[in-house]
């Protein structure tokens, strides 16, 4: 009414706009299903009695999920390590994989045998885990920081980076001085363009996700036209369809020394992001709430993006570009384990792995004795189901 007086403490206005905010949306329950963190809730009024249970529900949750995706790459990984133009009986794989690991089961294998799984198939399986947890993990990072489903780890310039320089390699001619020579290129590669992309974007005056996405196009598009350039410019044959095959990613010839190269940055990398759950969900909820609730905004993106960044490089540097891995892998999981993040990326990490293994056995098997190369295979799969999801997603928002 006109001319009633109103203390501040009977405002209307704040309490207005915190029933408005994004961060309640639709109250307590909305937010817990876009992630928000059970404490936050707890802290708006919930009693502590609705709390517990629902706390417990979602570490059962937890475990149960990332238990099954766990327990189906162990699968995975050995009828990868069992199956191929020498098959391996699946308890002889299992007692050879073992005996690395120094437990004798007691079942009798030739070493024939044990050549095949150990210094054959083993060092791959385990380059196709180590490189399809990097990429899962960072599509999940990229479309977290994004805000963006169409976000995948090479979205900022990363893949096109390695490519970059493992394609001049291979045309100098310098791939065949020593073995490590290309994945060193891809790497220095990969690492210089992410420095180009955050340098433009640090040069700015609007540091926005946005710019930066944006900025990331850009440098893609320039180093595509690089790779052309390169190629066009290819002295034989060979050459070229030594790089078409980089560009392709595949898992031929990988050994224990690669794995040894890899495991250490990408085990620490997904280690160091599962640590940002929390933030990654106060991300999603916007910048303003992520403020309130002490997330540095700034310099968490920058950190995640970072990770993101290290193991795909990282990754790509062994294997070549391998596409579709870290962008349906987190879609997928999304419908199936919920948005948080606290959940979702290590989900994403062994989801990407079960994804690549089960990738890399069909291209060995399906067109025998033609192999295809693994990334072909996840395109293949990937773009099929990546077009069933946008459509899905469409007609959802429409009806």
């Amino acid at each position: 009414m006109p001319g009633r007086p109103r203390s501040p403490s009977a405002s209307p206005a704040a309490p207005a706009r915190q029933r408005q905010s994004p961060a309640n949306g639709a109250g307590a329950a909305s937010t817990m299903a876009a992630g928000f963190p059970l404490t936050q809730t707890a802290a708006k009024g919930l009693p502590q009695s609705e709390v517990e249970p629902q706390v417990r529900a979602f570490h059962r949750r937890i475990a149960s999920v990332l238990a099954i995706l766990a327990g189906l790459l162990v699968v995975a990984v050995i009828l990868g390590s069992s199956i191929g133009p020498v098959p391996v009986p699946f308890d002889k794989t299992v007692a050879i994989v073992l005996q690395r690991l120094g437990l004798d089961t007691g079942v009798a294998f030739s070493a024939r045998e044990a050549l095949v799984v150990d210094q054959v198939r083993l060092p791959r399986v385990l380059t196709a885990v180590l490189v399809g947890a990097a990429l899962g993990t960072a599509g999940t990072i990229m479309q977290g920081v994004f805000r963006n489903p169409l976000a995948d780890p090479g979205v900022i310039g990363v893949s096109s980076g390695a490519a970059v320089g493992a394609v001049t390699c291979i045309a100098l001619g310098w791939s065949a001085a020593h073995r490590w020579m290309l994945p060193a290129f891809a790497f220095a590669g990969a690492m210089a363009s992410i420095a180009l992309v955050f340098g433009i974007w640090a040069s700015g005056r609007l540091r926005s996700v946005s710019t930066l996405l944006l900025i990331g196009i850009g440098i893609n598009s320039l180093l595509s036209a690089v790779i052309s350039a390169i190629m066009t410019l290819a002295k034989n044959e060979q050459e070229l369809r030594g790089i078409v095959f980089w560009l392709q990613g595949g898992l031929d010839a990988r050994t224990w020394e690669h794995v040894s190269l890899i495991a250490l940055p990408i085990v620490l990398g997904i280690a160091l992001a599962l640590v940002y759950g929390r933030d990654m969900n106060m991300l999603l909820l916007g910048e303003e709430h992520a403020k309130s609730a002490g997330v540095h905004v700034g310099r968490t993106r920058l950190v995640l993006l970072l990770l993101a960044s290290l193991i795909t490089g990282t990754g790509v540097a062994v294997t070549g570009v391998i596409g579709f891995v870290g962008l349906i892998v987190p879609h997928l999981l999304r419908l199936i384990a919920g948005p948080d993040h606290r959940l979702l990326l290590p989900a994403s990490a062994l989801g990407g792995a079960l994804f690549l293994v089960l990738a890399d056995l069909v291209s060995r098997v399906a067109f025998q004795p033609h192999n295809l190369q693994v990334g072909v295979v996840t395109a293949f799969v990937g773009a099929p189901l990546f077009l069933f999801m946008a459509l899905r997603s469409s007609r959802a928002g429409v009806h």
